[in-house]
Parts: C-alpha cells; sequence; structure tokens
C-alpha cells in the first residue's frame, strides 16, 4: 500500500509557499506515494474561542471534541490529515512567526490532541512524520522564530518534524522559481520524506541538515533560561521548542554548543510520554479548579468587578 502524504499551504494561490510545497510532493508522488494537497485559504477556519470544553473534558478522562467542529471545515481537514503518513507544511512568514491563518488552524488542533485520544482509547496510535517550510522576504533575522512557531504547532497531533526548509529572501510572489538552489532543496524534502517513511516505525529519524539549530533533539534555533517548573523540575537552560533542558558548554575550538543532561528530555514535548507530563500538569492545575465548588463561587463574586466594567469603544 503506499504512503500517504499530505501537502497543507497557508499562502498566497500561485505562489512561493504552493510551489515549493509542490516541488517537495512531486517528489513524494515520483517515488509512489498516494499525494493530497490543499491550501488553507480555500477553507473556513473558525479562531478558537477559549471555551476551554476540550481541555476540560480531557482533565475529567473524558473525550468532547471541539464545540466548533459542525461551524468550520477544521474537522474534515483533521479525518483526512491525522489518517496521513507524512504532512508537509509550507506557511509564509510576513513578520518573525508563521502567518496568521495557518496559527488559527493549528491553535483549534487541542481538541485533537493524540496522546490524549490514544491514552483513553478514541483513536489508535499512528506514527506520522513532517516536513516544515517557512518562506520569508528577509533573512532569518526576520524570520527568527518561523520555523520554531511551526515545529511548536506539530506536537498536538503527534507529528515528528525529520527536515526543514527556511527559504529566504523571496519576497515577490513567485520569486522562489528564480533559486534553483531553493527548489532542489525543497525536491529533497519530498525525497527525505519518503527515505523516512521507508524506515521501520520507531527508527524514523532527522533526515535534514545534521547540524541545522542550537537543539540537538528537535534542530530548533530557540534557547531560553530556565526556571522551575509546575512540578519542580528545573533546568538552566531549555529548548524553547521542544523542552529539552541542559546548559551552555564550550567547546575546545571555543565555540558554544547546547548539552541535553541526562534528565533533560523527561517533558521532551516531540513524544508522546513527554506531552503527557503535560496533560498531568492540565489535570492538576484545571481539574483541581473546578473540582472544587469554593473556587466557582469565589470567581463568580470577584468577576462582576471587571463585567460591570465598561469603556467607551470604536463604533
Amino acid at each position: 500500500m503506499a504512503f500517504k502524504v499530505m501537502g497543507i499551504a497557508a499562502g498566497r494561490k500561485n505562489s512561493n509557499s504552493e510551489f515549493l510545497l509542490k516541488e517537495a510532493l512531486m517528489a513524494c508522488e515520483a517515488a509512489g506515494a498516494d499525494v493530497t494537497m490543499i491550501n488553507l485559504r480555500d477553507y473556513n477556519i473558525l479562531d478558537c474561542t477559549g471555551c476551554t470544553a476540550c481541555t476540560k473534558a480531557m482533565s475529567e478522562g473524558k473525550f468532547a471534541g471541539c464545540v466548533l467542529d459542525k461551524k468550520d471545515d477544521k474537522k474534515k481537514i483533521m479525518d483526512v490529515m491525522l489518517a496521513q503518513d507524512a504532512v508537509i507544511y509550507s506557511v509564509p512568514t510576513y513578520d518573525l512567526m508563521p502567518s496568521a491563518n495557518y496559527l488559527r488552524f493549528a491553535q483549534r488542533s487541542l481538541a485533537y490532541e493524540t496522546a490524549f485520544l490514544e491514552t483513553i482509547g478514541v483513536i489508535e496510535h499512528k506514527e506520522r512524520i513532517a516536513g516544515l517550510i517557512s518562506v520569508g522576504g528577509s533573512t532569518r533575522s526576520w524570520q527568527s522564530m518561523a520555523l520554531e512557531g511551526l515545529q511548536a504547532t506539530m506536537f498536538t497531533t503527534d507529528m515528528k518534524v525529520v527536515d526543514m526548509i527556511l527559504a529566504t529572501r523571496a519576497p515577490g510572489a513567485a520569486q522562489s522559481l528564480l533559486n534553483d538552489e531553493l527548489i532542489a532543496r525543497a525536491k529533497k524534502m519530498g525525497e527525505n520524506i519518503m527515505e523516512c517513511l521507508a524506515l521501520p516505525e520507531g527508527q524514523r529519524k532527522w533526515m535534514g541538515e545534521e547540524d541545522m539549530g542550537w537543539c540537538p533533539n528537535c534542530h530548533s534555533n530557540a534557547l531560553v533560561l530556565g526556571e522551575r517548573q509546575w512540578d519542580g523540575l528545573y533546568y538552566p537552560i531549555e529548548c524553547q521548542v521542544c523542552g529539552a533542558g541542559g546548559t551552555l558548554e564550550k567547546t575546545e575550538d571555543g565555540k558554544w554548543k547546547f548539552v541535553i543532561q541526562e534528565d533533560g528530555l523527561e517533558k521532551d514535548r516531540t513524544t508522546v510520554p513527554g506531552r503527557a507530563k503535560h496533560l498531568e500538569e492540565i489535570g492538576q492545575t484545571q481539574g483541581t479548579f473546578y473540582a472544587n465548588p469554593e473556587n466557582l463561587k469565589k470567581v463568580a463574586e470577584l468577576k462582576t468587578r471587571y463585567t460591570e466594567k465598561k469603556f467607551k469603544t470604536i463604533e
């Protein structure tokens, strides 16, 4: 049976994001993949309302789905996407981070948290891999959170990122077509995806540039100073994307590298057990809040100060 590969674009029609994605998908198709492609601009995706119905149910060990499922196209896309073996995302960057229409789509995925759905038996585990393409008009300095922002949306639906491309200095419509090296790299991503899928499940691995990024675990370029977490765990330095923890060490040639400590992958967001730690946190914070009637009573009393306060607005 052919591997299923899906492409999801979020940029202008017939421009850079779509063309780079199609180059990668054509390589997958040439290798025998069953390919599907969509552009999010063709679908109605509503904003997450922040109602917390999905996470409230999760904290009680239940599956509620999303309250917006019957009102837009999100579920229709997710039903296809979660059945894929690989998904390649191609998203423009207008100001440091992924475009808003992509983030609107991604931030609606919490109701489909696969680690939770697998735990309670709603779905069976499926190993999925992903390739990420970010396209912008400047160098990395103006796309500094682009790939990292895309990576941060992969965990909820259990997508293992195996390759990434940061396409720079392509502000004009279809300008990327003039960059032969970039087109070749997009084709290589498709080849990498298929090569990775050919590996046995459990052995699929990073296929991109080995030295990409600070983090040896997820290859992101985003490190932050650590702080004590909700359960007391502490790392001096953390990967902002995958949550790996460790320290910065100077190498013999005078350069710096991020070294993950022995327990540094305890909450690795790229793994189901690592994300399950966050579900424990949701249960501890949100679950205990709703479980205590006194909390709800006190909040009801306190919030009138704000609900009754009105300011002038814009007509």
